[in-house]
C-alpha cells in the first residue's frame, strides 16, 4: 500500500477498516443481522417478533410444555422465558394451565390463535430461505449445511427438536 498524502483522519479510517477485516466471523455476524432484519420485516404483518415466532414454532413441535422445559429448549433461564411467554399470553397465542402431574408447575400450550400463526410463520421462514438461495445460488445448500454444522458444533439445536425426538422414542 502507498501512503503518499495521508492525513491523520485517513490513517484512522484505514486502521479501522483493517481491524474490521481482521476477523473472518464479522461477515457472518453482519450477514446474520441483515437476515434477521429481513425476517423481522416479513413477520411484521403477523404482529410477531422473530423470537416470538420461534417460541410458537417450538411449542407446536413440543405440545403442552412447562415454562422451565421450554426455556431449556432455548438455552435460556426460566425468568427470560417468562418475559416472552407473558407477551404471548397477553396476545392470546398461548394458554397457561396447572400441570395435572405437578401442582407446582404450569403447562403452556398453543391456543387456536397461536396455531393459526404457524402458516404465516412458515411462509416467512420460507421467504427468507428463498432470499438466501437467490443470493447464494448453487452454494445455498452447502451454506445451509455448514450453518447447521456450525450451530450443532457450538452446542446449539433447533428449539423443540429434542423434546420432539424424546416423545417419538417414548411412543415406539
Amino acid at each position: 500500500m502507498v501512503f503518499e498524502s495521508c492525513t491523520t483522519h485517513s490513517i484512522r479510517i484505514l486502521t479501522i477498516s483493517m481491524q474490521a477485516d481482521q476477523h473472518r466471523f464479522h461477515g457472518l455476524t453482519h450477514s446474520a443481522d441483515l437476515v434477521e432484519a429481513d425476517l423481522r420485516r416479513r413477520l411484521a404483518p403477523l404482529g410477531l417478533q422473530h423470537r416470538q415466532a420461534r417460541v410458537i414454532e417450538a411449542m407446536a413441535r413440543l405440545g403442552p410444555v412447562s415454562q422451565a422445559d421450554l426455556a431449556a429448549e432455548f438455552g435460556i433461564t426460566p425468568a427470560s422465558m417468562s418475559t416472552m411467554t407473558d407477551r404471548l399470553l397477553a396476545a392470546g397465542y398461548i394458554s397457561r394451565a396447572p400441570d395435572p402431574a405437578s401442582r407446582r408447575q404450569n403447562v403452556l400450550d398453543l391456543t387456536e390463535k397461536g396455531r393459526a400463526m404457524l402458516a404465516g410463520i412458515e411462509a416467512a421462514w420460507a421467504e427468507v430461505d428463498a432470499a438466501i438461495e437467490t443470493v447464494l445460488g448453487d452454494d445455498a445448500d452447502r451454506f445451509f449445511d455448514l450453518a447447521r454444522r456450525l450451530r450443532n458444533g457450538l452446542g446449539g439445536a433447533v428449539p423443540g427438536a429434542r423434546g420432539q425426538r424424546a416423545r417419538s422414542a417414548a411412543n415406539r
